[in-house]
C-alpha cells in the first residue's frame, strides 16, 4: 500500500477519491440539511392548518361539551385544552403571529410564558447516512387562545414523536457508494497515469536499447506532443552513438597502420634495450587504442537482446579463462534467465575476471540469487583498493598506483566497460574489500520473466 500510494497513480486515485468523497459528503449534508428544512416548514404549516380547523370547531361546539369533543378531536403533534396558562408572553414566534394573523382580530392570541416539556426532549434527525444528526427544529411552544364568545383555550404544539417508524441501516449505501466511488477515482487516475508510466518505461528501455521502437502518437495532444519529443530525442541520441563510434573506428583504423610500421621499423633498432623499452611502450599505445575502441562499442547497443541461461554463460566464460592458463574456479547455480546481449555480456564478465587474475593472481567466481536478481561475485588474492579509491577506480584511465601498477598491464578500462555493460542491462557492480583479503567485485543482475 505504501509503494502504490507513493506512485503518481496511488497519489492521482487518493487525491481523486478524498475529492469526491468530500464534495459528495457536503453535497449530501446541505441536501439533508434542505429536506429537514422543508419538512419542518411543511409540518409547522399542517400543524397551523389544524389548529385553525380545530379552534373554530370547537367555538360551535356548546361550551358543556367542549371537554369531550377536544378529548377526542386532539391528534399528536397538537393538543387543545379549555382553560388558560400563565403567565401570559408577548407573541415571539413565527407559528403563533402566523395563527394569530389567520384566526384573526376575533381571537385573541397569546404566548405562555413556559414551553411543552416535550421541548426539552426533541428527537434526532439523521445526516449523511446516519453519521451526524441535529436537533429537531420546528415549532414547540403553548399558546393562550380567547374565542369570540370570551372562553379561553389552552393549544400545546409539540415535536413529533419520532421521526421514522424502523431505523434504517445506511452501512450498505455507505459501502455501496465509498466502492463506487473508489472505482471511479481508480479508473480516472489509471487512465491520467498510464501514457505517464508508458514513457518512464520507455526512457528505462532505451538505456538498454537504444534501437527500441519508437513511441505510438496516441492519445491526448500533450501525450502526443511528449511521445513526438521522446522519439526525436531517441533519434538524436543514436545518431550521436553512431558518430561517435564510426569516429573512434575511424581514428583506431588509422593509427593501426603507423603503429604497425613503427612496430616493423623497431625490430631494426641495433639496442636490444632501446629495442625492448620502445616496443613496449607502443605495445601499451597499440593496447590503448584497442581498450578504447572497446570503450565506445560498449556504451553502444546495436546488439540484440536475447535471452539468455545465466548459468551456461558463466560456464562457458570461466572455461575460456581457465584454457588460457588462467587460475579461475565457479561456485554455485542461479537457475536464471536473463535478457541481454550475449558479447557484451561475455566482455563484461572477461574484464572482471582478468582483472581478478591480473591484479590477484586468482579469480574465484560465485553466483547465487538474491531477491529475484542474480548476484555474481569476483573475488581475488591481491592487495585490494582503499575505500576511498573504489569509486574511482570505474573512471576512464584512472589507476590506483599504489596497489596496482602498470607493470602488471591494462590501461584502466576494464571496469569502466564493464559498468557500462551492467548498467545496460539493468544491473550495477560494486566493490569492496574482502574480511579475508583481496577485492570482492559483485555484479546484480534482474532475472527475465518472459511476457512481462
Amino acid at each position: 500500500m505504501k509503494a502504490f500510494l507513493g506512485s503518481m497513480t496511488g497519489r492521482v486515485f487518493a487525491t481523486l477519491l478524498l475529492g469526491i468523497l468530500m464534495s459528495a459528503a457536503l453535497t449530501q449534508w446541505l441536501a439533508d440539511v434542505e429536506r429537514q428544512r422543508v419538512l419542518e416548514r411543511q409540518r409547522d404549516q399542517t400543524l397551523m392548518e389544524r389548529a385553525e380547523q380545530l379552534i373554530m370547531a370547537t367555538e360551535i361546539v356548546p361550551a358543556p361539551a367542549r371537554r369531550a369533543y377536544l378529548a377526542v378531536a386532539n391528534r399528536p403533534g397538537l393538543q387543545l385544552e379549555a382553560g388558560p396558562r400563565h403567565p401570559l408572553a408577548p407573541l415571539s414566534t413565527n407559528f403563533a403571529k402566523t395563527l394569530s394573523e389567520r384566526l384573526g382580530e376575533q381571537y385573541a392570541i397569546s404566548s405562555a410564558a413556559d414551553a411543552p416539556p416535550a421541548c426539552a426532549h426533541r428527537p434526532r434527525v439523521p445526516l449523511l447516512y446516519g453519521l451526524l444528526s441535529t436537533e429537531w427544529r420546528g415549532a414547540c411552544e403553548n399558546l393562550n387562545v380567547r374565542l369570540r364568545d370570551g372562553a379561553q383555550l389552552h393549544l400545546s404544539v409539540l415535536p413529533p414523536r419520532t421521526l421514522y417508524a424502523v431505523e434504517t441501516d445506511y452501512r450498505a449505501v455507505i459501502a455501496l457508494f465509498f466502492l463506487s466511488i473508489a472505482i471511479l477515482a481508480y479508473l480516472v487516475a489509471r487512465m491520467t497515469t498510464r501514457p505517464l508510466k508508458q514513457l518512464a518505461q520507455a526512457a528505462q528501455d532505451l538505456g538498454h536499447d537504444i534501437n527500441r521502437a519508437p513511441l505510438e502518437l496516441t492519445g491526448a495532444s500533450e501525450i502526443r506532443q511528449a511521445s513526438a519529443a521522446f522519439n526525436a530525442m531517441q533519434a538524436r541520441i543514436r545518431q550521436y552513438i553512431f558518430q561517435r563510434t564510426q569516429m573512434l573506428a575511424a581514428i583506431t583504423h588509422d593509427l593501426q597502420t603507423p603503429l604497425t610500421r613503427m612496430r616493423l621499423r623497431l625490430e631494426k633498432v641495433a639496442d636490444n634495450e632501446l629495442q625492448e623499452r620502445l616496443i613496449g611502450d607502443l605495445s601499451a599505445m597499440q593496447a590503448m587504442v584497442r581498450e578504447g575502441l572497446d570503450l565506445a562499442r560498449s556504451m553502444d547497443t546495436t546488439e540484440s537482446m536475447q535471452c539468455l541461461d545465466l548459468d551456461s554463460l558463466l560456464d562457458s566464460v570461466c572455461d575460456d579463462a581457465a584454457d588460457a592458463s588462467q587460475a579461475v574456479t565457479l561456485a554455485g547455480r542461479s537457475g536464471m534467465a536473463l535478457l541481454g546481449r550475449p558479447l557484451d555480456l561475455r566482455r563484461c564478465l572477461g574484464n572482471l575476471i582478468d582483472n581478478a587474475v591480473k591484479y590477484g593472481q586468482q579469480a574465484q567466481v560465485a553466483v547465487d540469487r538474491v531477491n529475484g536478481a542474480a548476484r555474481i561475485r569476483v573475488r581475488d588474492a591481491g592487495p585490494g583498493i582503499p575505500a576511498a579509491e573504489q569509486i574511482r577506480v570505474f573512471d576512464p584511465f584512472y589507476r590506483v598506483e599504489t596497489s596496482r601498477s602498470r607493470e602488471s598491464g591494462g590501461t584502466g578500462l576494464g571496469l569502466t566497460i564493464a559498468r557500462n555493460i551492467a548498467e545496460q542491462h539493468g544491473g550495477s557492480i560494486t566493490l569492496a574489500n574482502h574480511p579475508d583479503g583481496g577485492l570482492e567485485v559483485t555484479l546484480m543482475l534482474p532475472e527475465y520473466y518472459p511476457g512481462k
